[in-house]
């Protein structure tokens, strides 16, 4: 009665979204996979004695799939949740793609996705049982199932184990020995299925087992690949990914469907610095996310990175001069197929003799943003500042760290926001560890006069020229574009990433600092800039429990010299999401 209940809720709430759906492909939910037409049917007349919205499909693999929908995606989502709960389909079950689908074989003559139809004739069927129950099975007995089992390999009988743990009714050691708790678990899986409880499978209900531990394998396609060139033969998801190019050290697989799916497999001769070098340059790109648990040992590594939609894994290890690993990239909401393509990977990894040629993709496009192929991960604003004390303090602009993940100078040292005012739009910043400034700030004690000659040091074009530049203006006015106080106007043509740069005098001391060009509504002329005074500024670092260094009275420096300060000085400060 409940499930009866529970499928007219679903009927009432998702129905007309789910017509929706079948206009835009929509996702499914996956509840079955069988070998065979006719157990198929079977299995999808069952669910739908029960359940509403179900539909098969033939696979690329040759099995068959038996799926509740199409919905939208949220949808889908809660029916799983639900239906899970409640019992009613396998706690396997996942989400699947229309990609992933053939022809149509339920309901008979059905034709939802234009992919043509099965059409062998089905018998009439007696009731099923629900979903999870299976007619009692007598392909053997107790005693002959014993014999059959003594048959298995090693390998068999753990891979029994792991399929008994991946249901839930196992917890213990994967040894391949049958034990009271692997008998238990046998029995409780043949109960939960409608079996007798014998503690002992049968060769049916081992089968049965394995093709449901395997089903989301299948679903994406898992085929040994064998690379000559780069030495490796591994099980990969071939049937959502397809082999791109090489780019040495990488092999490059791209998404074939819709899931989003990558991987990489890597080759490279080299010694414990190459494989340190790679572990620095892969958490530098945009597949592996900031955020997940990562180590470097002496001849491996292992890299995991989860946000913006992904979860990256990325294992190698240096053998006998040799490099070897790989990195799958797999959409974020998928975590169980994932798991499990993941362990696959791992379980199949075979370096063999050869090594991908270093000279392998060299005509490749070729950017200072790519790294063999891979983009480099970049953050979302990238703004300049300066050191104000011996241990590394920075001062920038507030624009820099609003919504800020993650903050960052040049290379991956975390600053913490120390203080911030962002009205007038000036923020302090602490190294996690103490930094050695080449050159820090000399906060002027003169007053600027209007018409004198000033020179702002920015990284202009946030990073892309990998040092900051001078540009030179002139004091225009000692108060803001509406008379306030604490704020200058310049007669300078500054960039965005020129903002929280340091503004000299001719003295090489520091008068101000750059603040980002005022947008409400308005566009000033380019050579209009702004900037907070060093009294401002001064404030703020006493706020923030640091003592701005003044400058004396001295001569006008050379332009090499006033270079050779902002250089020591001016660092970019990173903003990542």
């Amino acid at each position: 009665m409940t499930r009866i209940l529970t499928a007219i809720l679903f009927l009432f709430l998702f129905g007309t979204r789910a017509v929706f759906a079948q206009q835009d492909a929509g996702v499914w939910v996956q509840v079955e996979a069988q070998p065979s037409l006719r157990e198929a049917q079977e299995r999808a007349q069952a669910y739908a004695s029960f359940l509403p919205d179900v539909n098969g499909f033939r696979l690329n693999s040759g099995w068959y799939a038996i799926v509740i929908g199409p919905y939208l995606r949220n949808d889908a989502e809660q029916v799983l949740r639900v239906y899970r709960a409640e019992g009613q389909i396998p706690a396997d079950s996942y989400i699947a793609f229309s990609n992933a689908l053939g022809q149509q074989f339920w309901p008979i003559g059905a034709n939802i996705l234009d992919r043509g139809v099965v059409t062998a004739p089905v018998e009439p069927q007696p009731e099923q049982p629900a979903v999870g129950l299976t007619p009692q099975a007598s392909d053997e007995t107790r005693s002959q199932a014993l014999q059959s089992e003594r048959l298995l390999t090693a390998k068999e009988r753990q891979d029994l184990q792991t399929a008994l743990q991946a249901a839930g009714f196992y917890n213990s050691t994967i040894d391949g020995a049958f034990g009271q708790g692997t008998r238990r678990s046998m029995g409780d899986w043949q109960r939960f299925n409608g079996y007798e409880a014998t503690g002992v499978l049968t060769t049916a209900q081992r089968k049965a087992l394995m093709d449901d531990f395997n089903a989301p394998l299948l679903s994406v396609g898992m085929d040994r690949h064998l690379d000559a060139q780069a030495g490796i033969n591994v099980d990969l998801p071939l049937g959502v990914i397809t082999f791109d190019r090489y780019e040495a050290p990488f092999v490059h697989f791209n998404n074939s469907t819709d899931l989003g799916a990558k991987a990489l497999l890597i080759s490279q001769k080299g010694d414990k610095a190459t494989l340190r070098a790679l572990y620095e340059v892969m958490q530098s790109l945009e597949i592996v996310p900031l955020d997940g648990p990562r180590q470097l040992r002496g001849d491996s590594f292992s890299l995991e990175g989860r946000g913006n939609g992904i979860v990256s894994y990325s294992e190698a290890r240096l053998d006998n001069g040799q490099i070897k690993g790989f990195t799958l990239v797999w959409p974020e909401d998928d975590d169980a197929r994932r798991a499990r393509v993941l362990a696959a990977i791992k379980a199949s990894f075979t370096p063999t003799g050869a090594v991908l040629d270093a000279s392998a993709g060299a005509d490749a496009e070729q950017r200072i943003d790519l790294v063999s192929g891979l983009q480099i991960r970049k953050p979302r604003l990238s703004r300049s500042g300066f050191f104000t004390d011996a241990d590394g303090t920075v001062l920038t602009v507030s624009e820099a760290i609003n919504n800020c993940t993650r903050i960052t100078l040049d290379g991956d040292q975390e600053l913490q926001v120390a203080w911030s005012d962002a009205d007038l739009g000036i923020a302090v910043l602490r190294p996690s560890r103490n930094l050695v400034p080449v050159n820090v700030a000399e906060f002027s004690i003169d007053a600027p006069r209007i018409q004198s000659e000033v020179a702002v040091s920015g990284f202009s074009y946030q990073g892309a020229l990998g040092a900051p530049t001078l540009t030179y203006g002139q004091i225009a006015d000692l108060r803001g574009l509406n008379g306030e106080d604490g704020v200058k106007r310049l007669a300078l043509a500054a960039q965005p990433g020129d903002a929280g740069g340091p503004v000299f005098d001719g003295n090489g001391q520091v008068v101000g600092m750059l603040l980002p060009t005022p947008t409400e509504g308005r566009t000033l002329p380019e050579t209009v800039s702004l900037a907070a005074t060093a009294n401002r500024l001064n404030e703020a670092l006493t706020n923030a429990g640091v003592s701005g260094q003044s400058g004396q009275s001295a001569a006008q420096v050379s332009p090499n010299e006033l270079s050779r300060r902002a250089t020591g000085m001016t660092v970019l400060v990173h903003c990542w999401d």
